[in-house]
């Protein structure tokens, strides 16, 4: 496992990944289709075998299995291709925690507070219980230890927060500055899996929808508000948010998210998202639910 020291406010970490991890996507989909003609991936049988290492065991998406290979390397890179490479050893993108991470690294810090360890994140603790709008969305992170094969990462603590439907963050942004909701850790199970019950969060200018993470070795290390394994980013799918954006409560999103694309984001425009991009399926009457195996 690399280890990822929390940095100031604004600073790019530096990016210690899988050896291969740099050499560009040129070279990721060349080696997925050696791996494709070894047999890793062929016949009826790779979907049932990615989906029984998805979390929740499922293999839908909303964006559809791909035709080829070459879908790896579109905006809309297929959730079914990000597993396959997760799974293969390469390495979660180490990124910056942005600047309302809530981690005592340029301000509060919600990690030492009472009651942030729970699984429900739409409400906040403490002296308020304000709850969060939204769709209802469940977020599960499978972490793997790239170090021993990729076995699951059991014991480690994962701190995840994200905007409302409104672009804001608790404890930052006027309005929401006295409220600590979206925010919230939890510790792998022993299949190295964490879940979150929080909304959709929303879109705001400069920055395709997504979800803050940070990986720490263990509880304790993360209620110290320690130092982290890894400082990570979820993207959300196009199709869920074309979704979710046309619904009531999501106006302002609805306005913000044609302004970024994946390609034009700071984040994971990159390489597209392809090692960041969720699985996702539901839909706005009854919610959605987003994966992501994150190797460290």
């Amino acid at each position: 496992m690399t280890t990822a020291p929390r940095l100031p406010e604004g600073q790019q970490p530096r990016r210690e990944p899988h050896p291969n991890h740099d050499r560009g996507l040129e070279f990721d989909l060349s080696t997925l289709m050696s791996r494709r003609s070894l047999g890793m991936f062929v016949g009826a049988g790779t979907a049932a075998a990615l989906a029984a290492c998805t979390p929740g065991g499922s293999s839908s998406a909303s964006s559809g299995p791909p035709s080829s290979a070459s879908a790896a390397g579109s905006a809309s890179a297929s959730p079914t291709v990000t597993r396959a490479i997760a799974e293969c050893g390469v390495e979660i993108p180490q990124e910056t925690a942005g600047p309302f991470p809530g981690d005592g690294s340029n301000g509060p810090n919600v990690l030492e507070a009472s009651g942030v360890v729970r699984q429900d994140i739409t409400s906040s603790f403490g002296t308020s219980g304000t709850k969060a709008d939204g769709v209802p969305l469940t977020v599960t992170l499978t972490l793997l230890d790239n170090a021993n094969g990729c076995v699951p990462l059991a014991g480690a603590a994962v701190y995840a927060w994200h905007c409302d439907r409104e672009g804001r963050y608790s404890l930052y942004d006027s309005g929401v500055e006295n409220e600590n909701f979206l925010r919230g850790v939890q510790e792998a199970d022993s299949s190295g899996q964490v879940t979150f019950k929080t909304i959709y969060p929303g879109a705001y200018n400069g920055r395709w929808p997504h979800i803050h993470f940070e990986v720490f070795e263990s509880m304790n290390n993360a209620k110290a508000a320690g130092q982290v394994l890894a400082v990570s980013q979820i993207a959300l799918t196009d199709a869920a948010c074309r979704e979710v954006y046309a619904s009531a409560g999501y106006e302002t999103s609805a306005r913000n998210f044609p302004n970024t694309t994946l390609q034009s984001d700071n984040v994971f425009g990159g390489d597209g998202g392809i090692y960041q991009l969720a699985t996702m399926s539901g839909a706005v009457s009854g919610g959605y639910t987003a994966g992501l195996n994150v190797t460290i």
